[in-house]
């Protein structure tokens, strides 16, 4: 996708709201990545600002992907003694001391199979086993948390699907057909353990809740409900808790593994994330949702790095880097960097359309002003 002033991505942000500038100031400490000349990198020098928000934009094929994804990354995982693939060339690489973890946070799925779901992958469902377990009904039948789990031998599972709520039955020369299992339908345990009941749900019928409807259910269980809130602020509160991880898009893994890591109950540490076109897919309105949240990473002293074409990723960022300045051979190029505002003054094609952006929202503000 090429940015330009006039496209119908562009045309269609004109009436939203421009974030103002994050207020988080001047930078403190950066990395540095010089002579970077993997494939059709120029020996480009990168400058990253710790602790805040980079966008890397540019037209189709400038060299985006292969600078951060192919040698930032890589090299950085490799300065912290982390396994990574070889980056590629680069001369040399200063500041990476100023983070701890290092990791890309892709649209690869989270799980192939129906075991893997969002309540797992999110380390919630250990804590509503130990609830159901907890109850009156449970109690008195003897049941442990190990009870309700559904990939446990020795729980409550459904014997006829083990515990998956469906059957897969092969099909010679045609793609297998996965039916609801018949003896559970499909709510993945035996009758007595769905005899137990928290809040009126039994454990199958969370399994059924959307993560918006989860976390009002649980909302006096912080290390639940906060994951939860955490895919409603994504745009992917409709996802189902016990939703097979194979069924998903790879936005949603993404916004999956975003919200594990926001949540995450280990000490926190400062990371930089890697984010590859995060928006693909989502509407406007989720767009915003999904700045919001990388705020929110940023503002705990993480360190994010986007490779983004959408005008409002780009205009809410701290610090743009934009390669071109076309693709291939005539890319390869640092063609405009700085803040937003910076970038806009510059007759790039990241530079028009956030011109524009700018453009219309002084445009805006001032007549606001006029009437008020």
């Amino acid at each position: 996708m090429v940015l330009e002033g006039d496209s119908p991505t562009a045309r269609a942000l004109k009436a939203s709201q421009v974030r103002p500038p994050s207020g988080r100031g001047e930078a403190t400490q950066w990395i540095e990545l010089k002579g970077a000349r993997a494939n059709n990198l120029k020996r480009v020098d990168l400058r990253l600002p710790v602790g805040r928000l980079n966008v890397v934009s540019g037209v189709s094929g400038s060299g985006k992907s292969t600078l951060i994804r192919q040698v930032l990354y890589p090299a950085l995982r490799e300065k912290l003694d982390r396994v990574t693939a070889k980056p590629g060339p680069f001369t040399s690489l200063h500041g990476a001391e100023a983070v701890k973890r290092v990791l890309s946070v892709d649209q690869s799925p989270i799980g192939r199979t129906p075991r893997s779901v969002p309540a797992t992958f999110l380390g919630i469902w250990d804590e509503l086993r130990r609830v159901f377990a907890a109850t009156p009904e449970a109690k008195i039948k003897g049941f442990t948390p190990t009870r309700f789990s559904f990939n446990s031998a020795s729980g409550g599972r459904c014997t006829a699907c083990d515990g998956q709520g469906a059957i897969s039955h092969e099909m010679s020369f045609l793609p297998d057909v996965v039916t609801p299992c018949e003896a559970c339908n499909g709510a993945r345990f035996d009758a007595a353990t769905l005899e137990v009941r928290y809040h009126g749900l039994t454990i199958g019928d969370v399994l059924r809740l959307s993560a918006d409807e989860a976390k009002d259910v649980f909302k006096a269980l912080p290390r639940v409900a906060a994951p939860l809130e955490c895919l409603a602020d994504l745009g992917v509160g409709y996802l189902q808790l016990g939703q097979g991880s194979n069924t998903l898009s790879g936005g949603e893994a993404q916004r999956l593994k975003l919200a594990a890591e926001l949540t995450a109950s280990a000490r926190h540490e400062p990371t930089l994330y890697v984010l590859d076109e995060p928006t693909t897919g989502l509407h406007l309105g989720d767009v915003e949702k999904l700045i919001t949240f990388m705020g929110r990473l940023v503002d705990r002293g993480d360190t994010l790095v986007v490779i983004e074409h959408h005008p409002s990723v780009i205009g809410a960022a701290d610090h743009v880097v934009e390669l071109g300045p076309d693709g291939g051979e005539a890319g390869g190029h640092i063609v405009a960097e700085g803040s937003p505002r910076e970038v806009a003054k510059q007759k790039t094609p990241t530079g028009r359309v956030l011109k524009s952006l700018f453009s219309d929202e002084d445009t805006r503000s001032r007549a606001a002003a006029r009437r008020a």
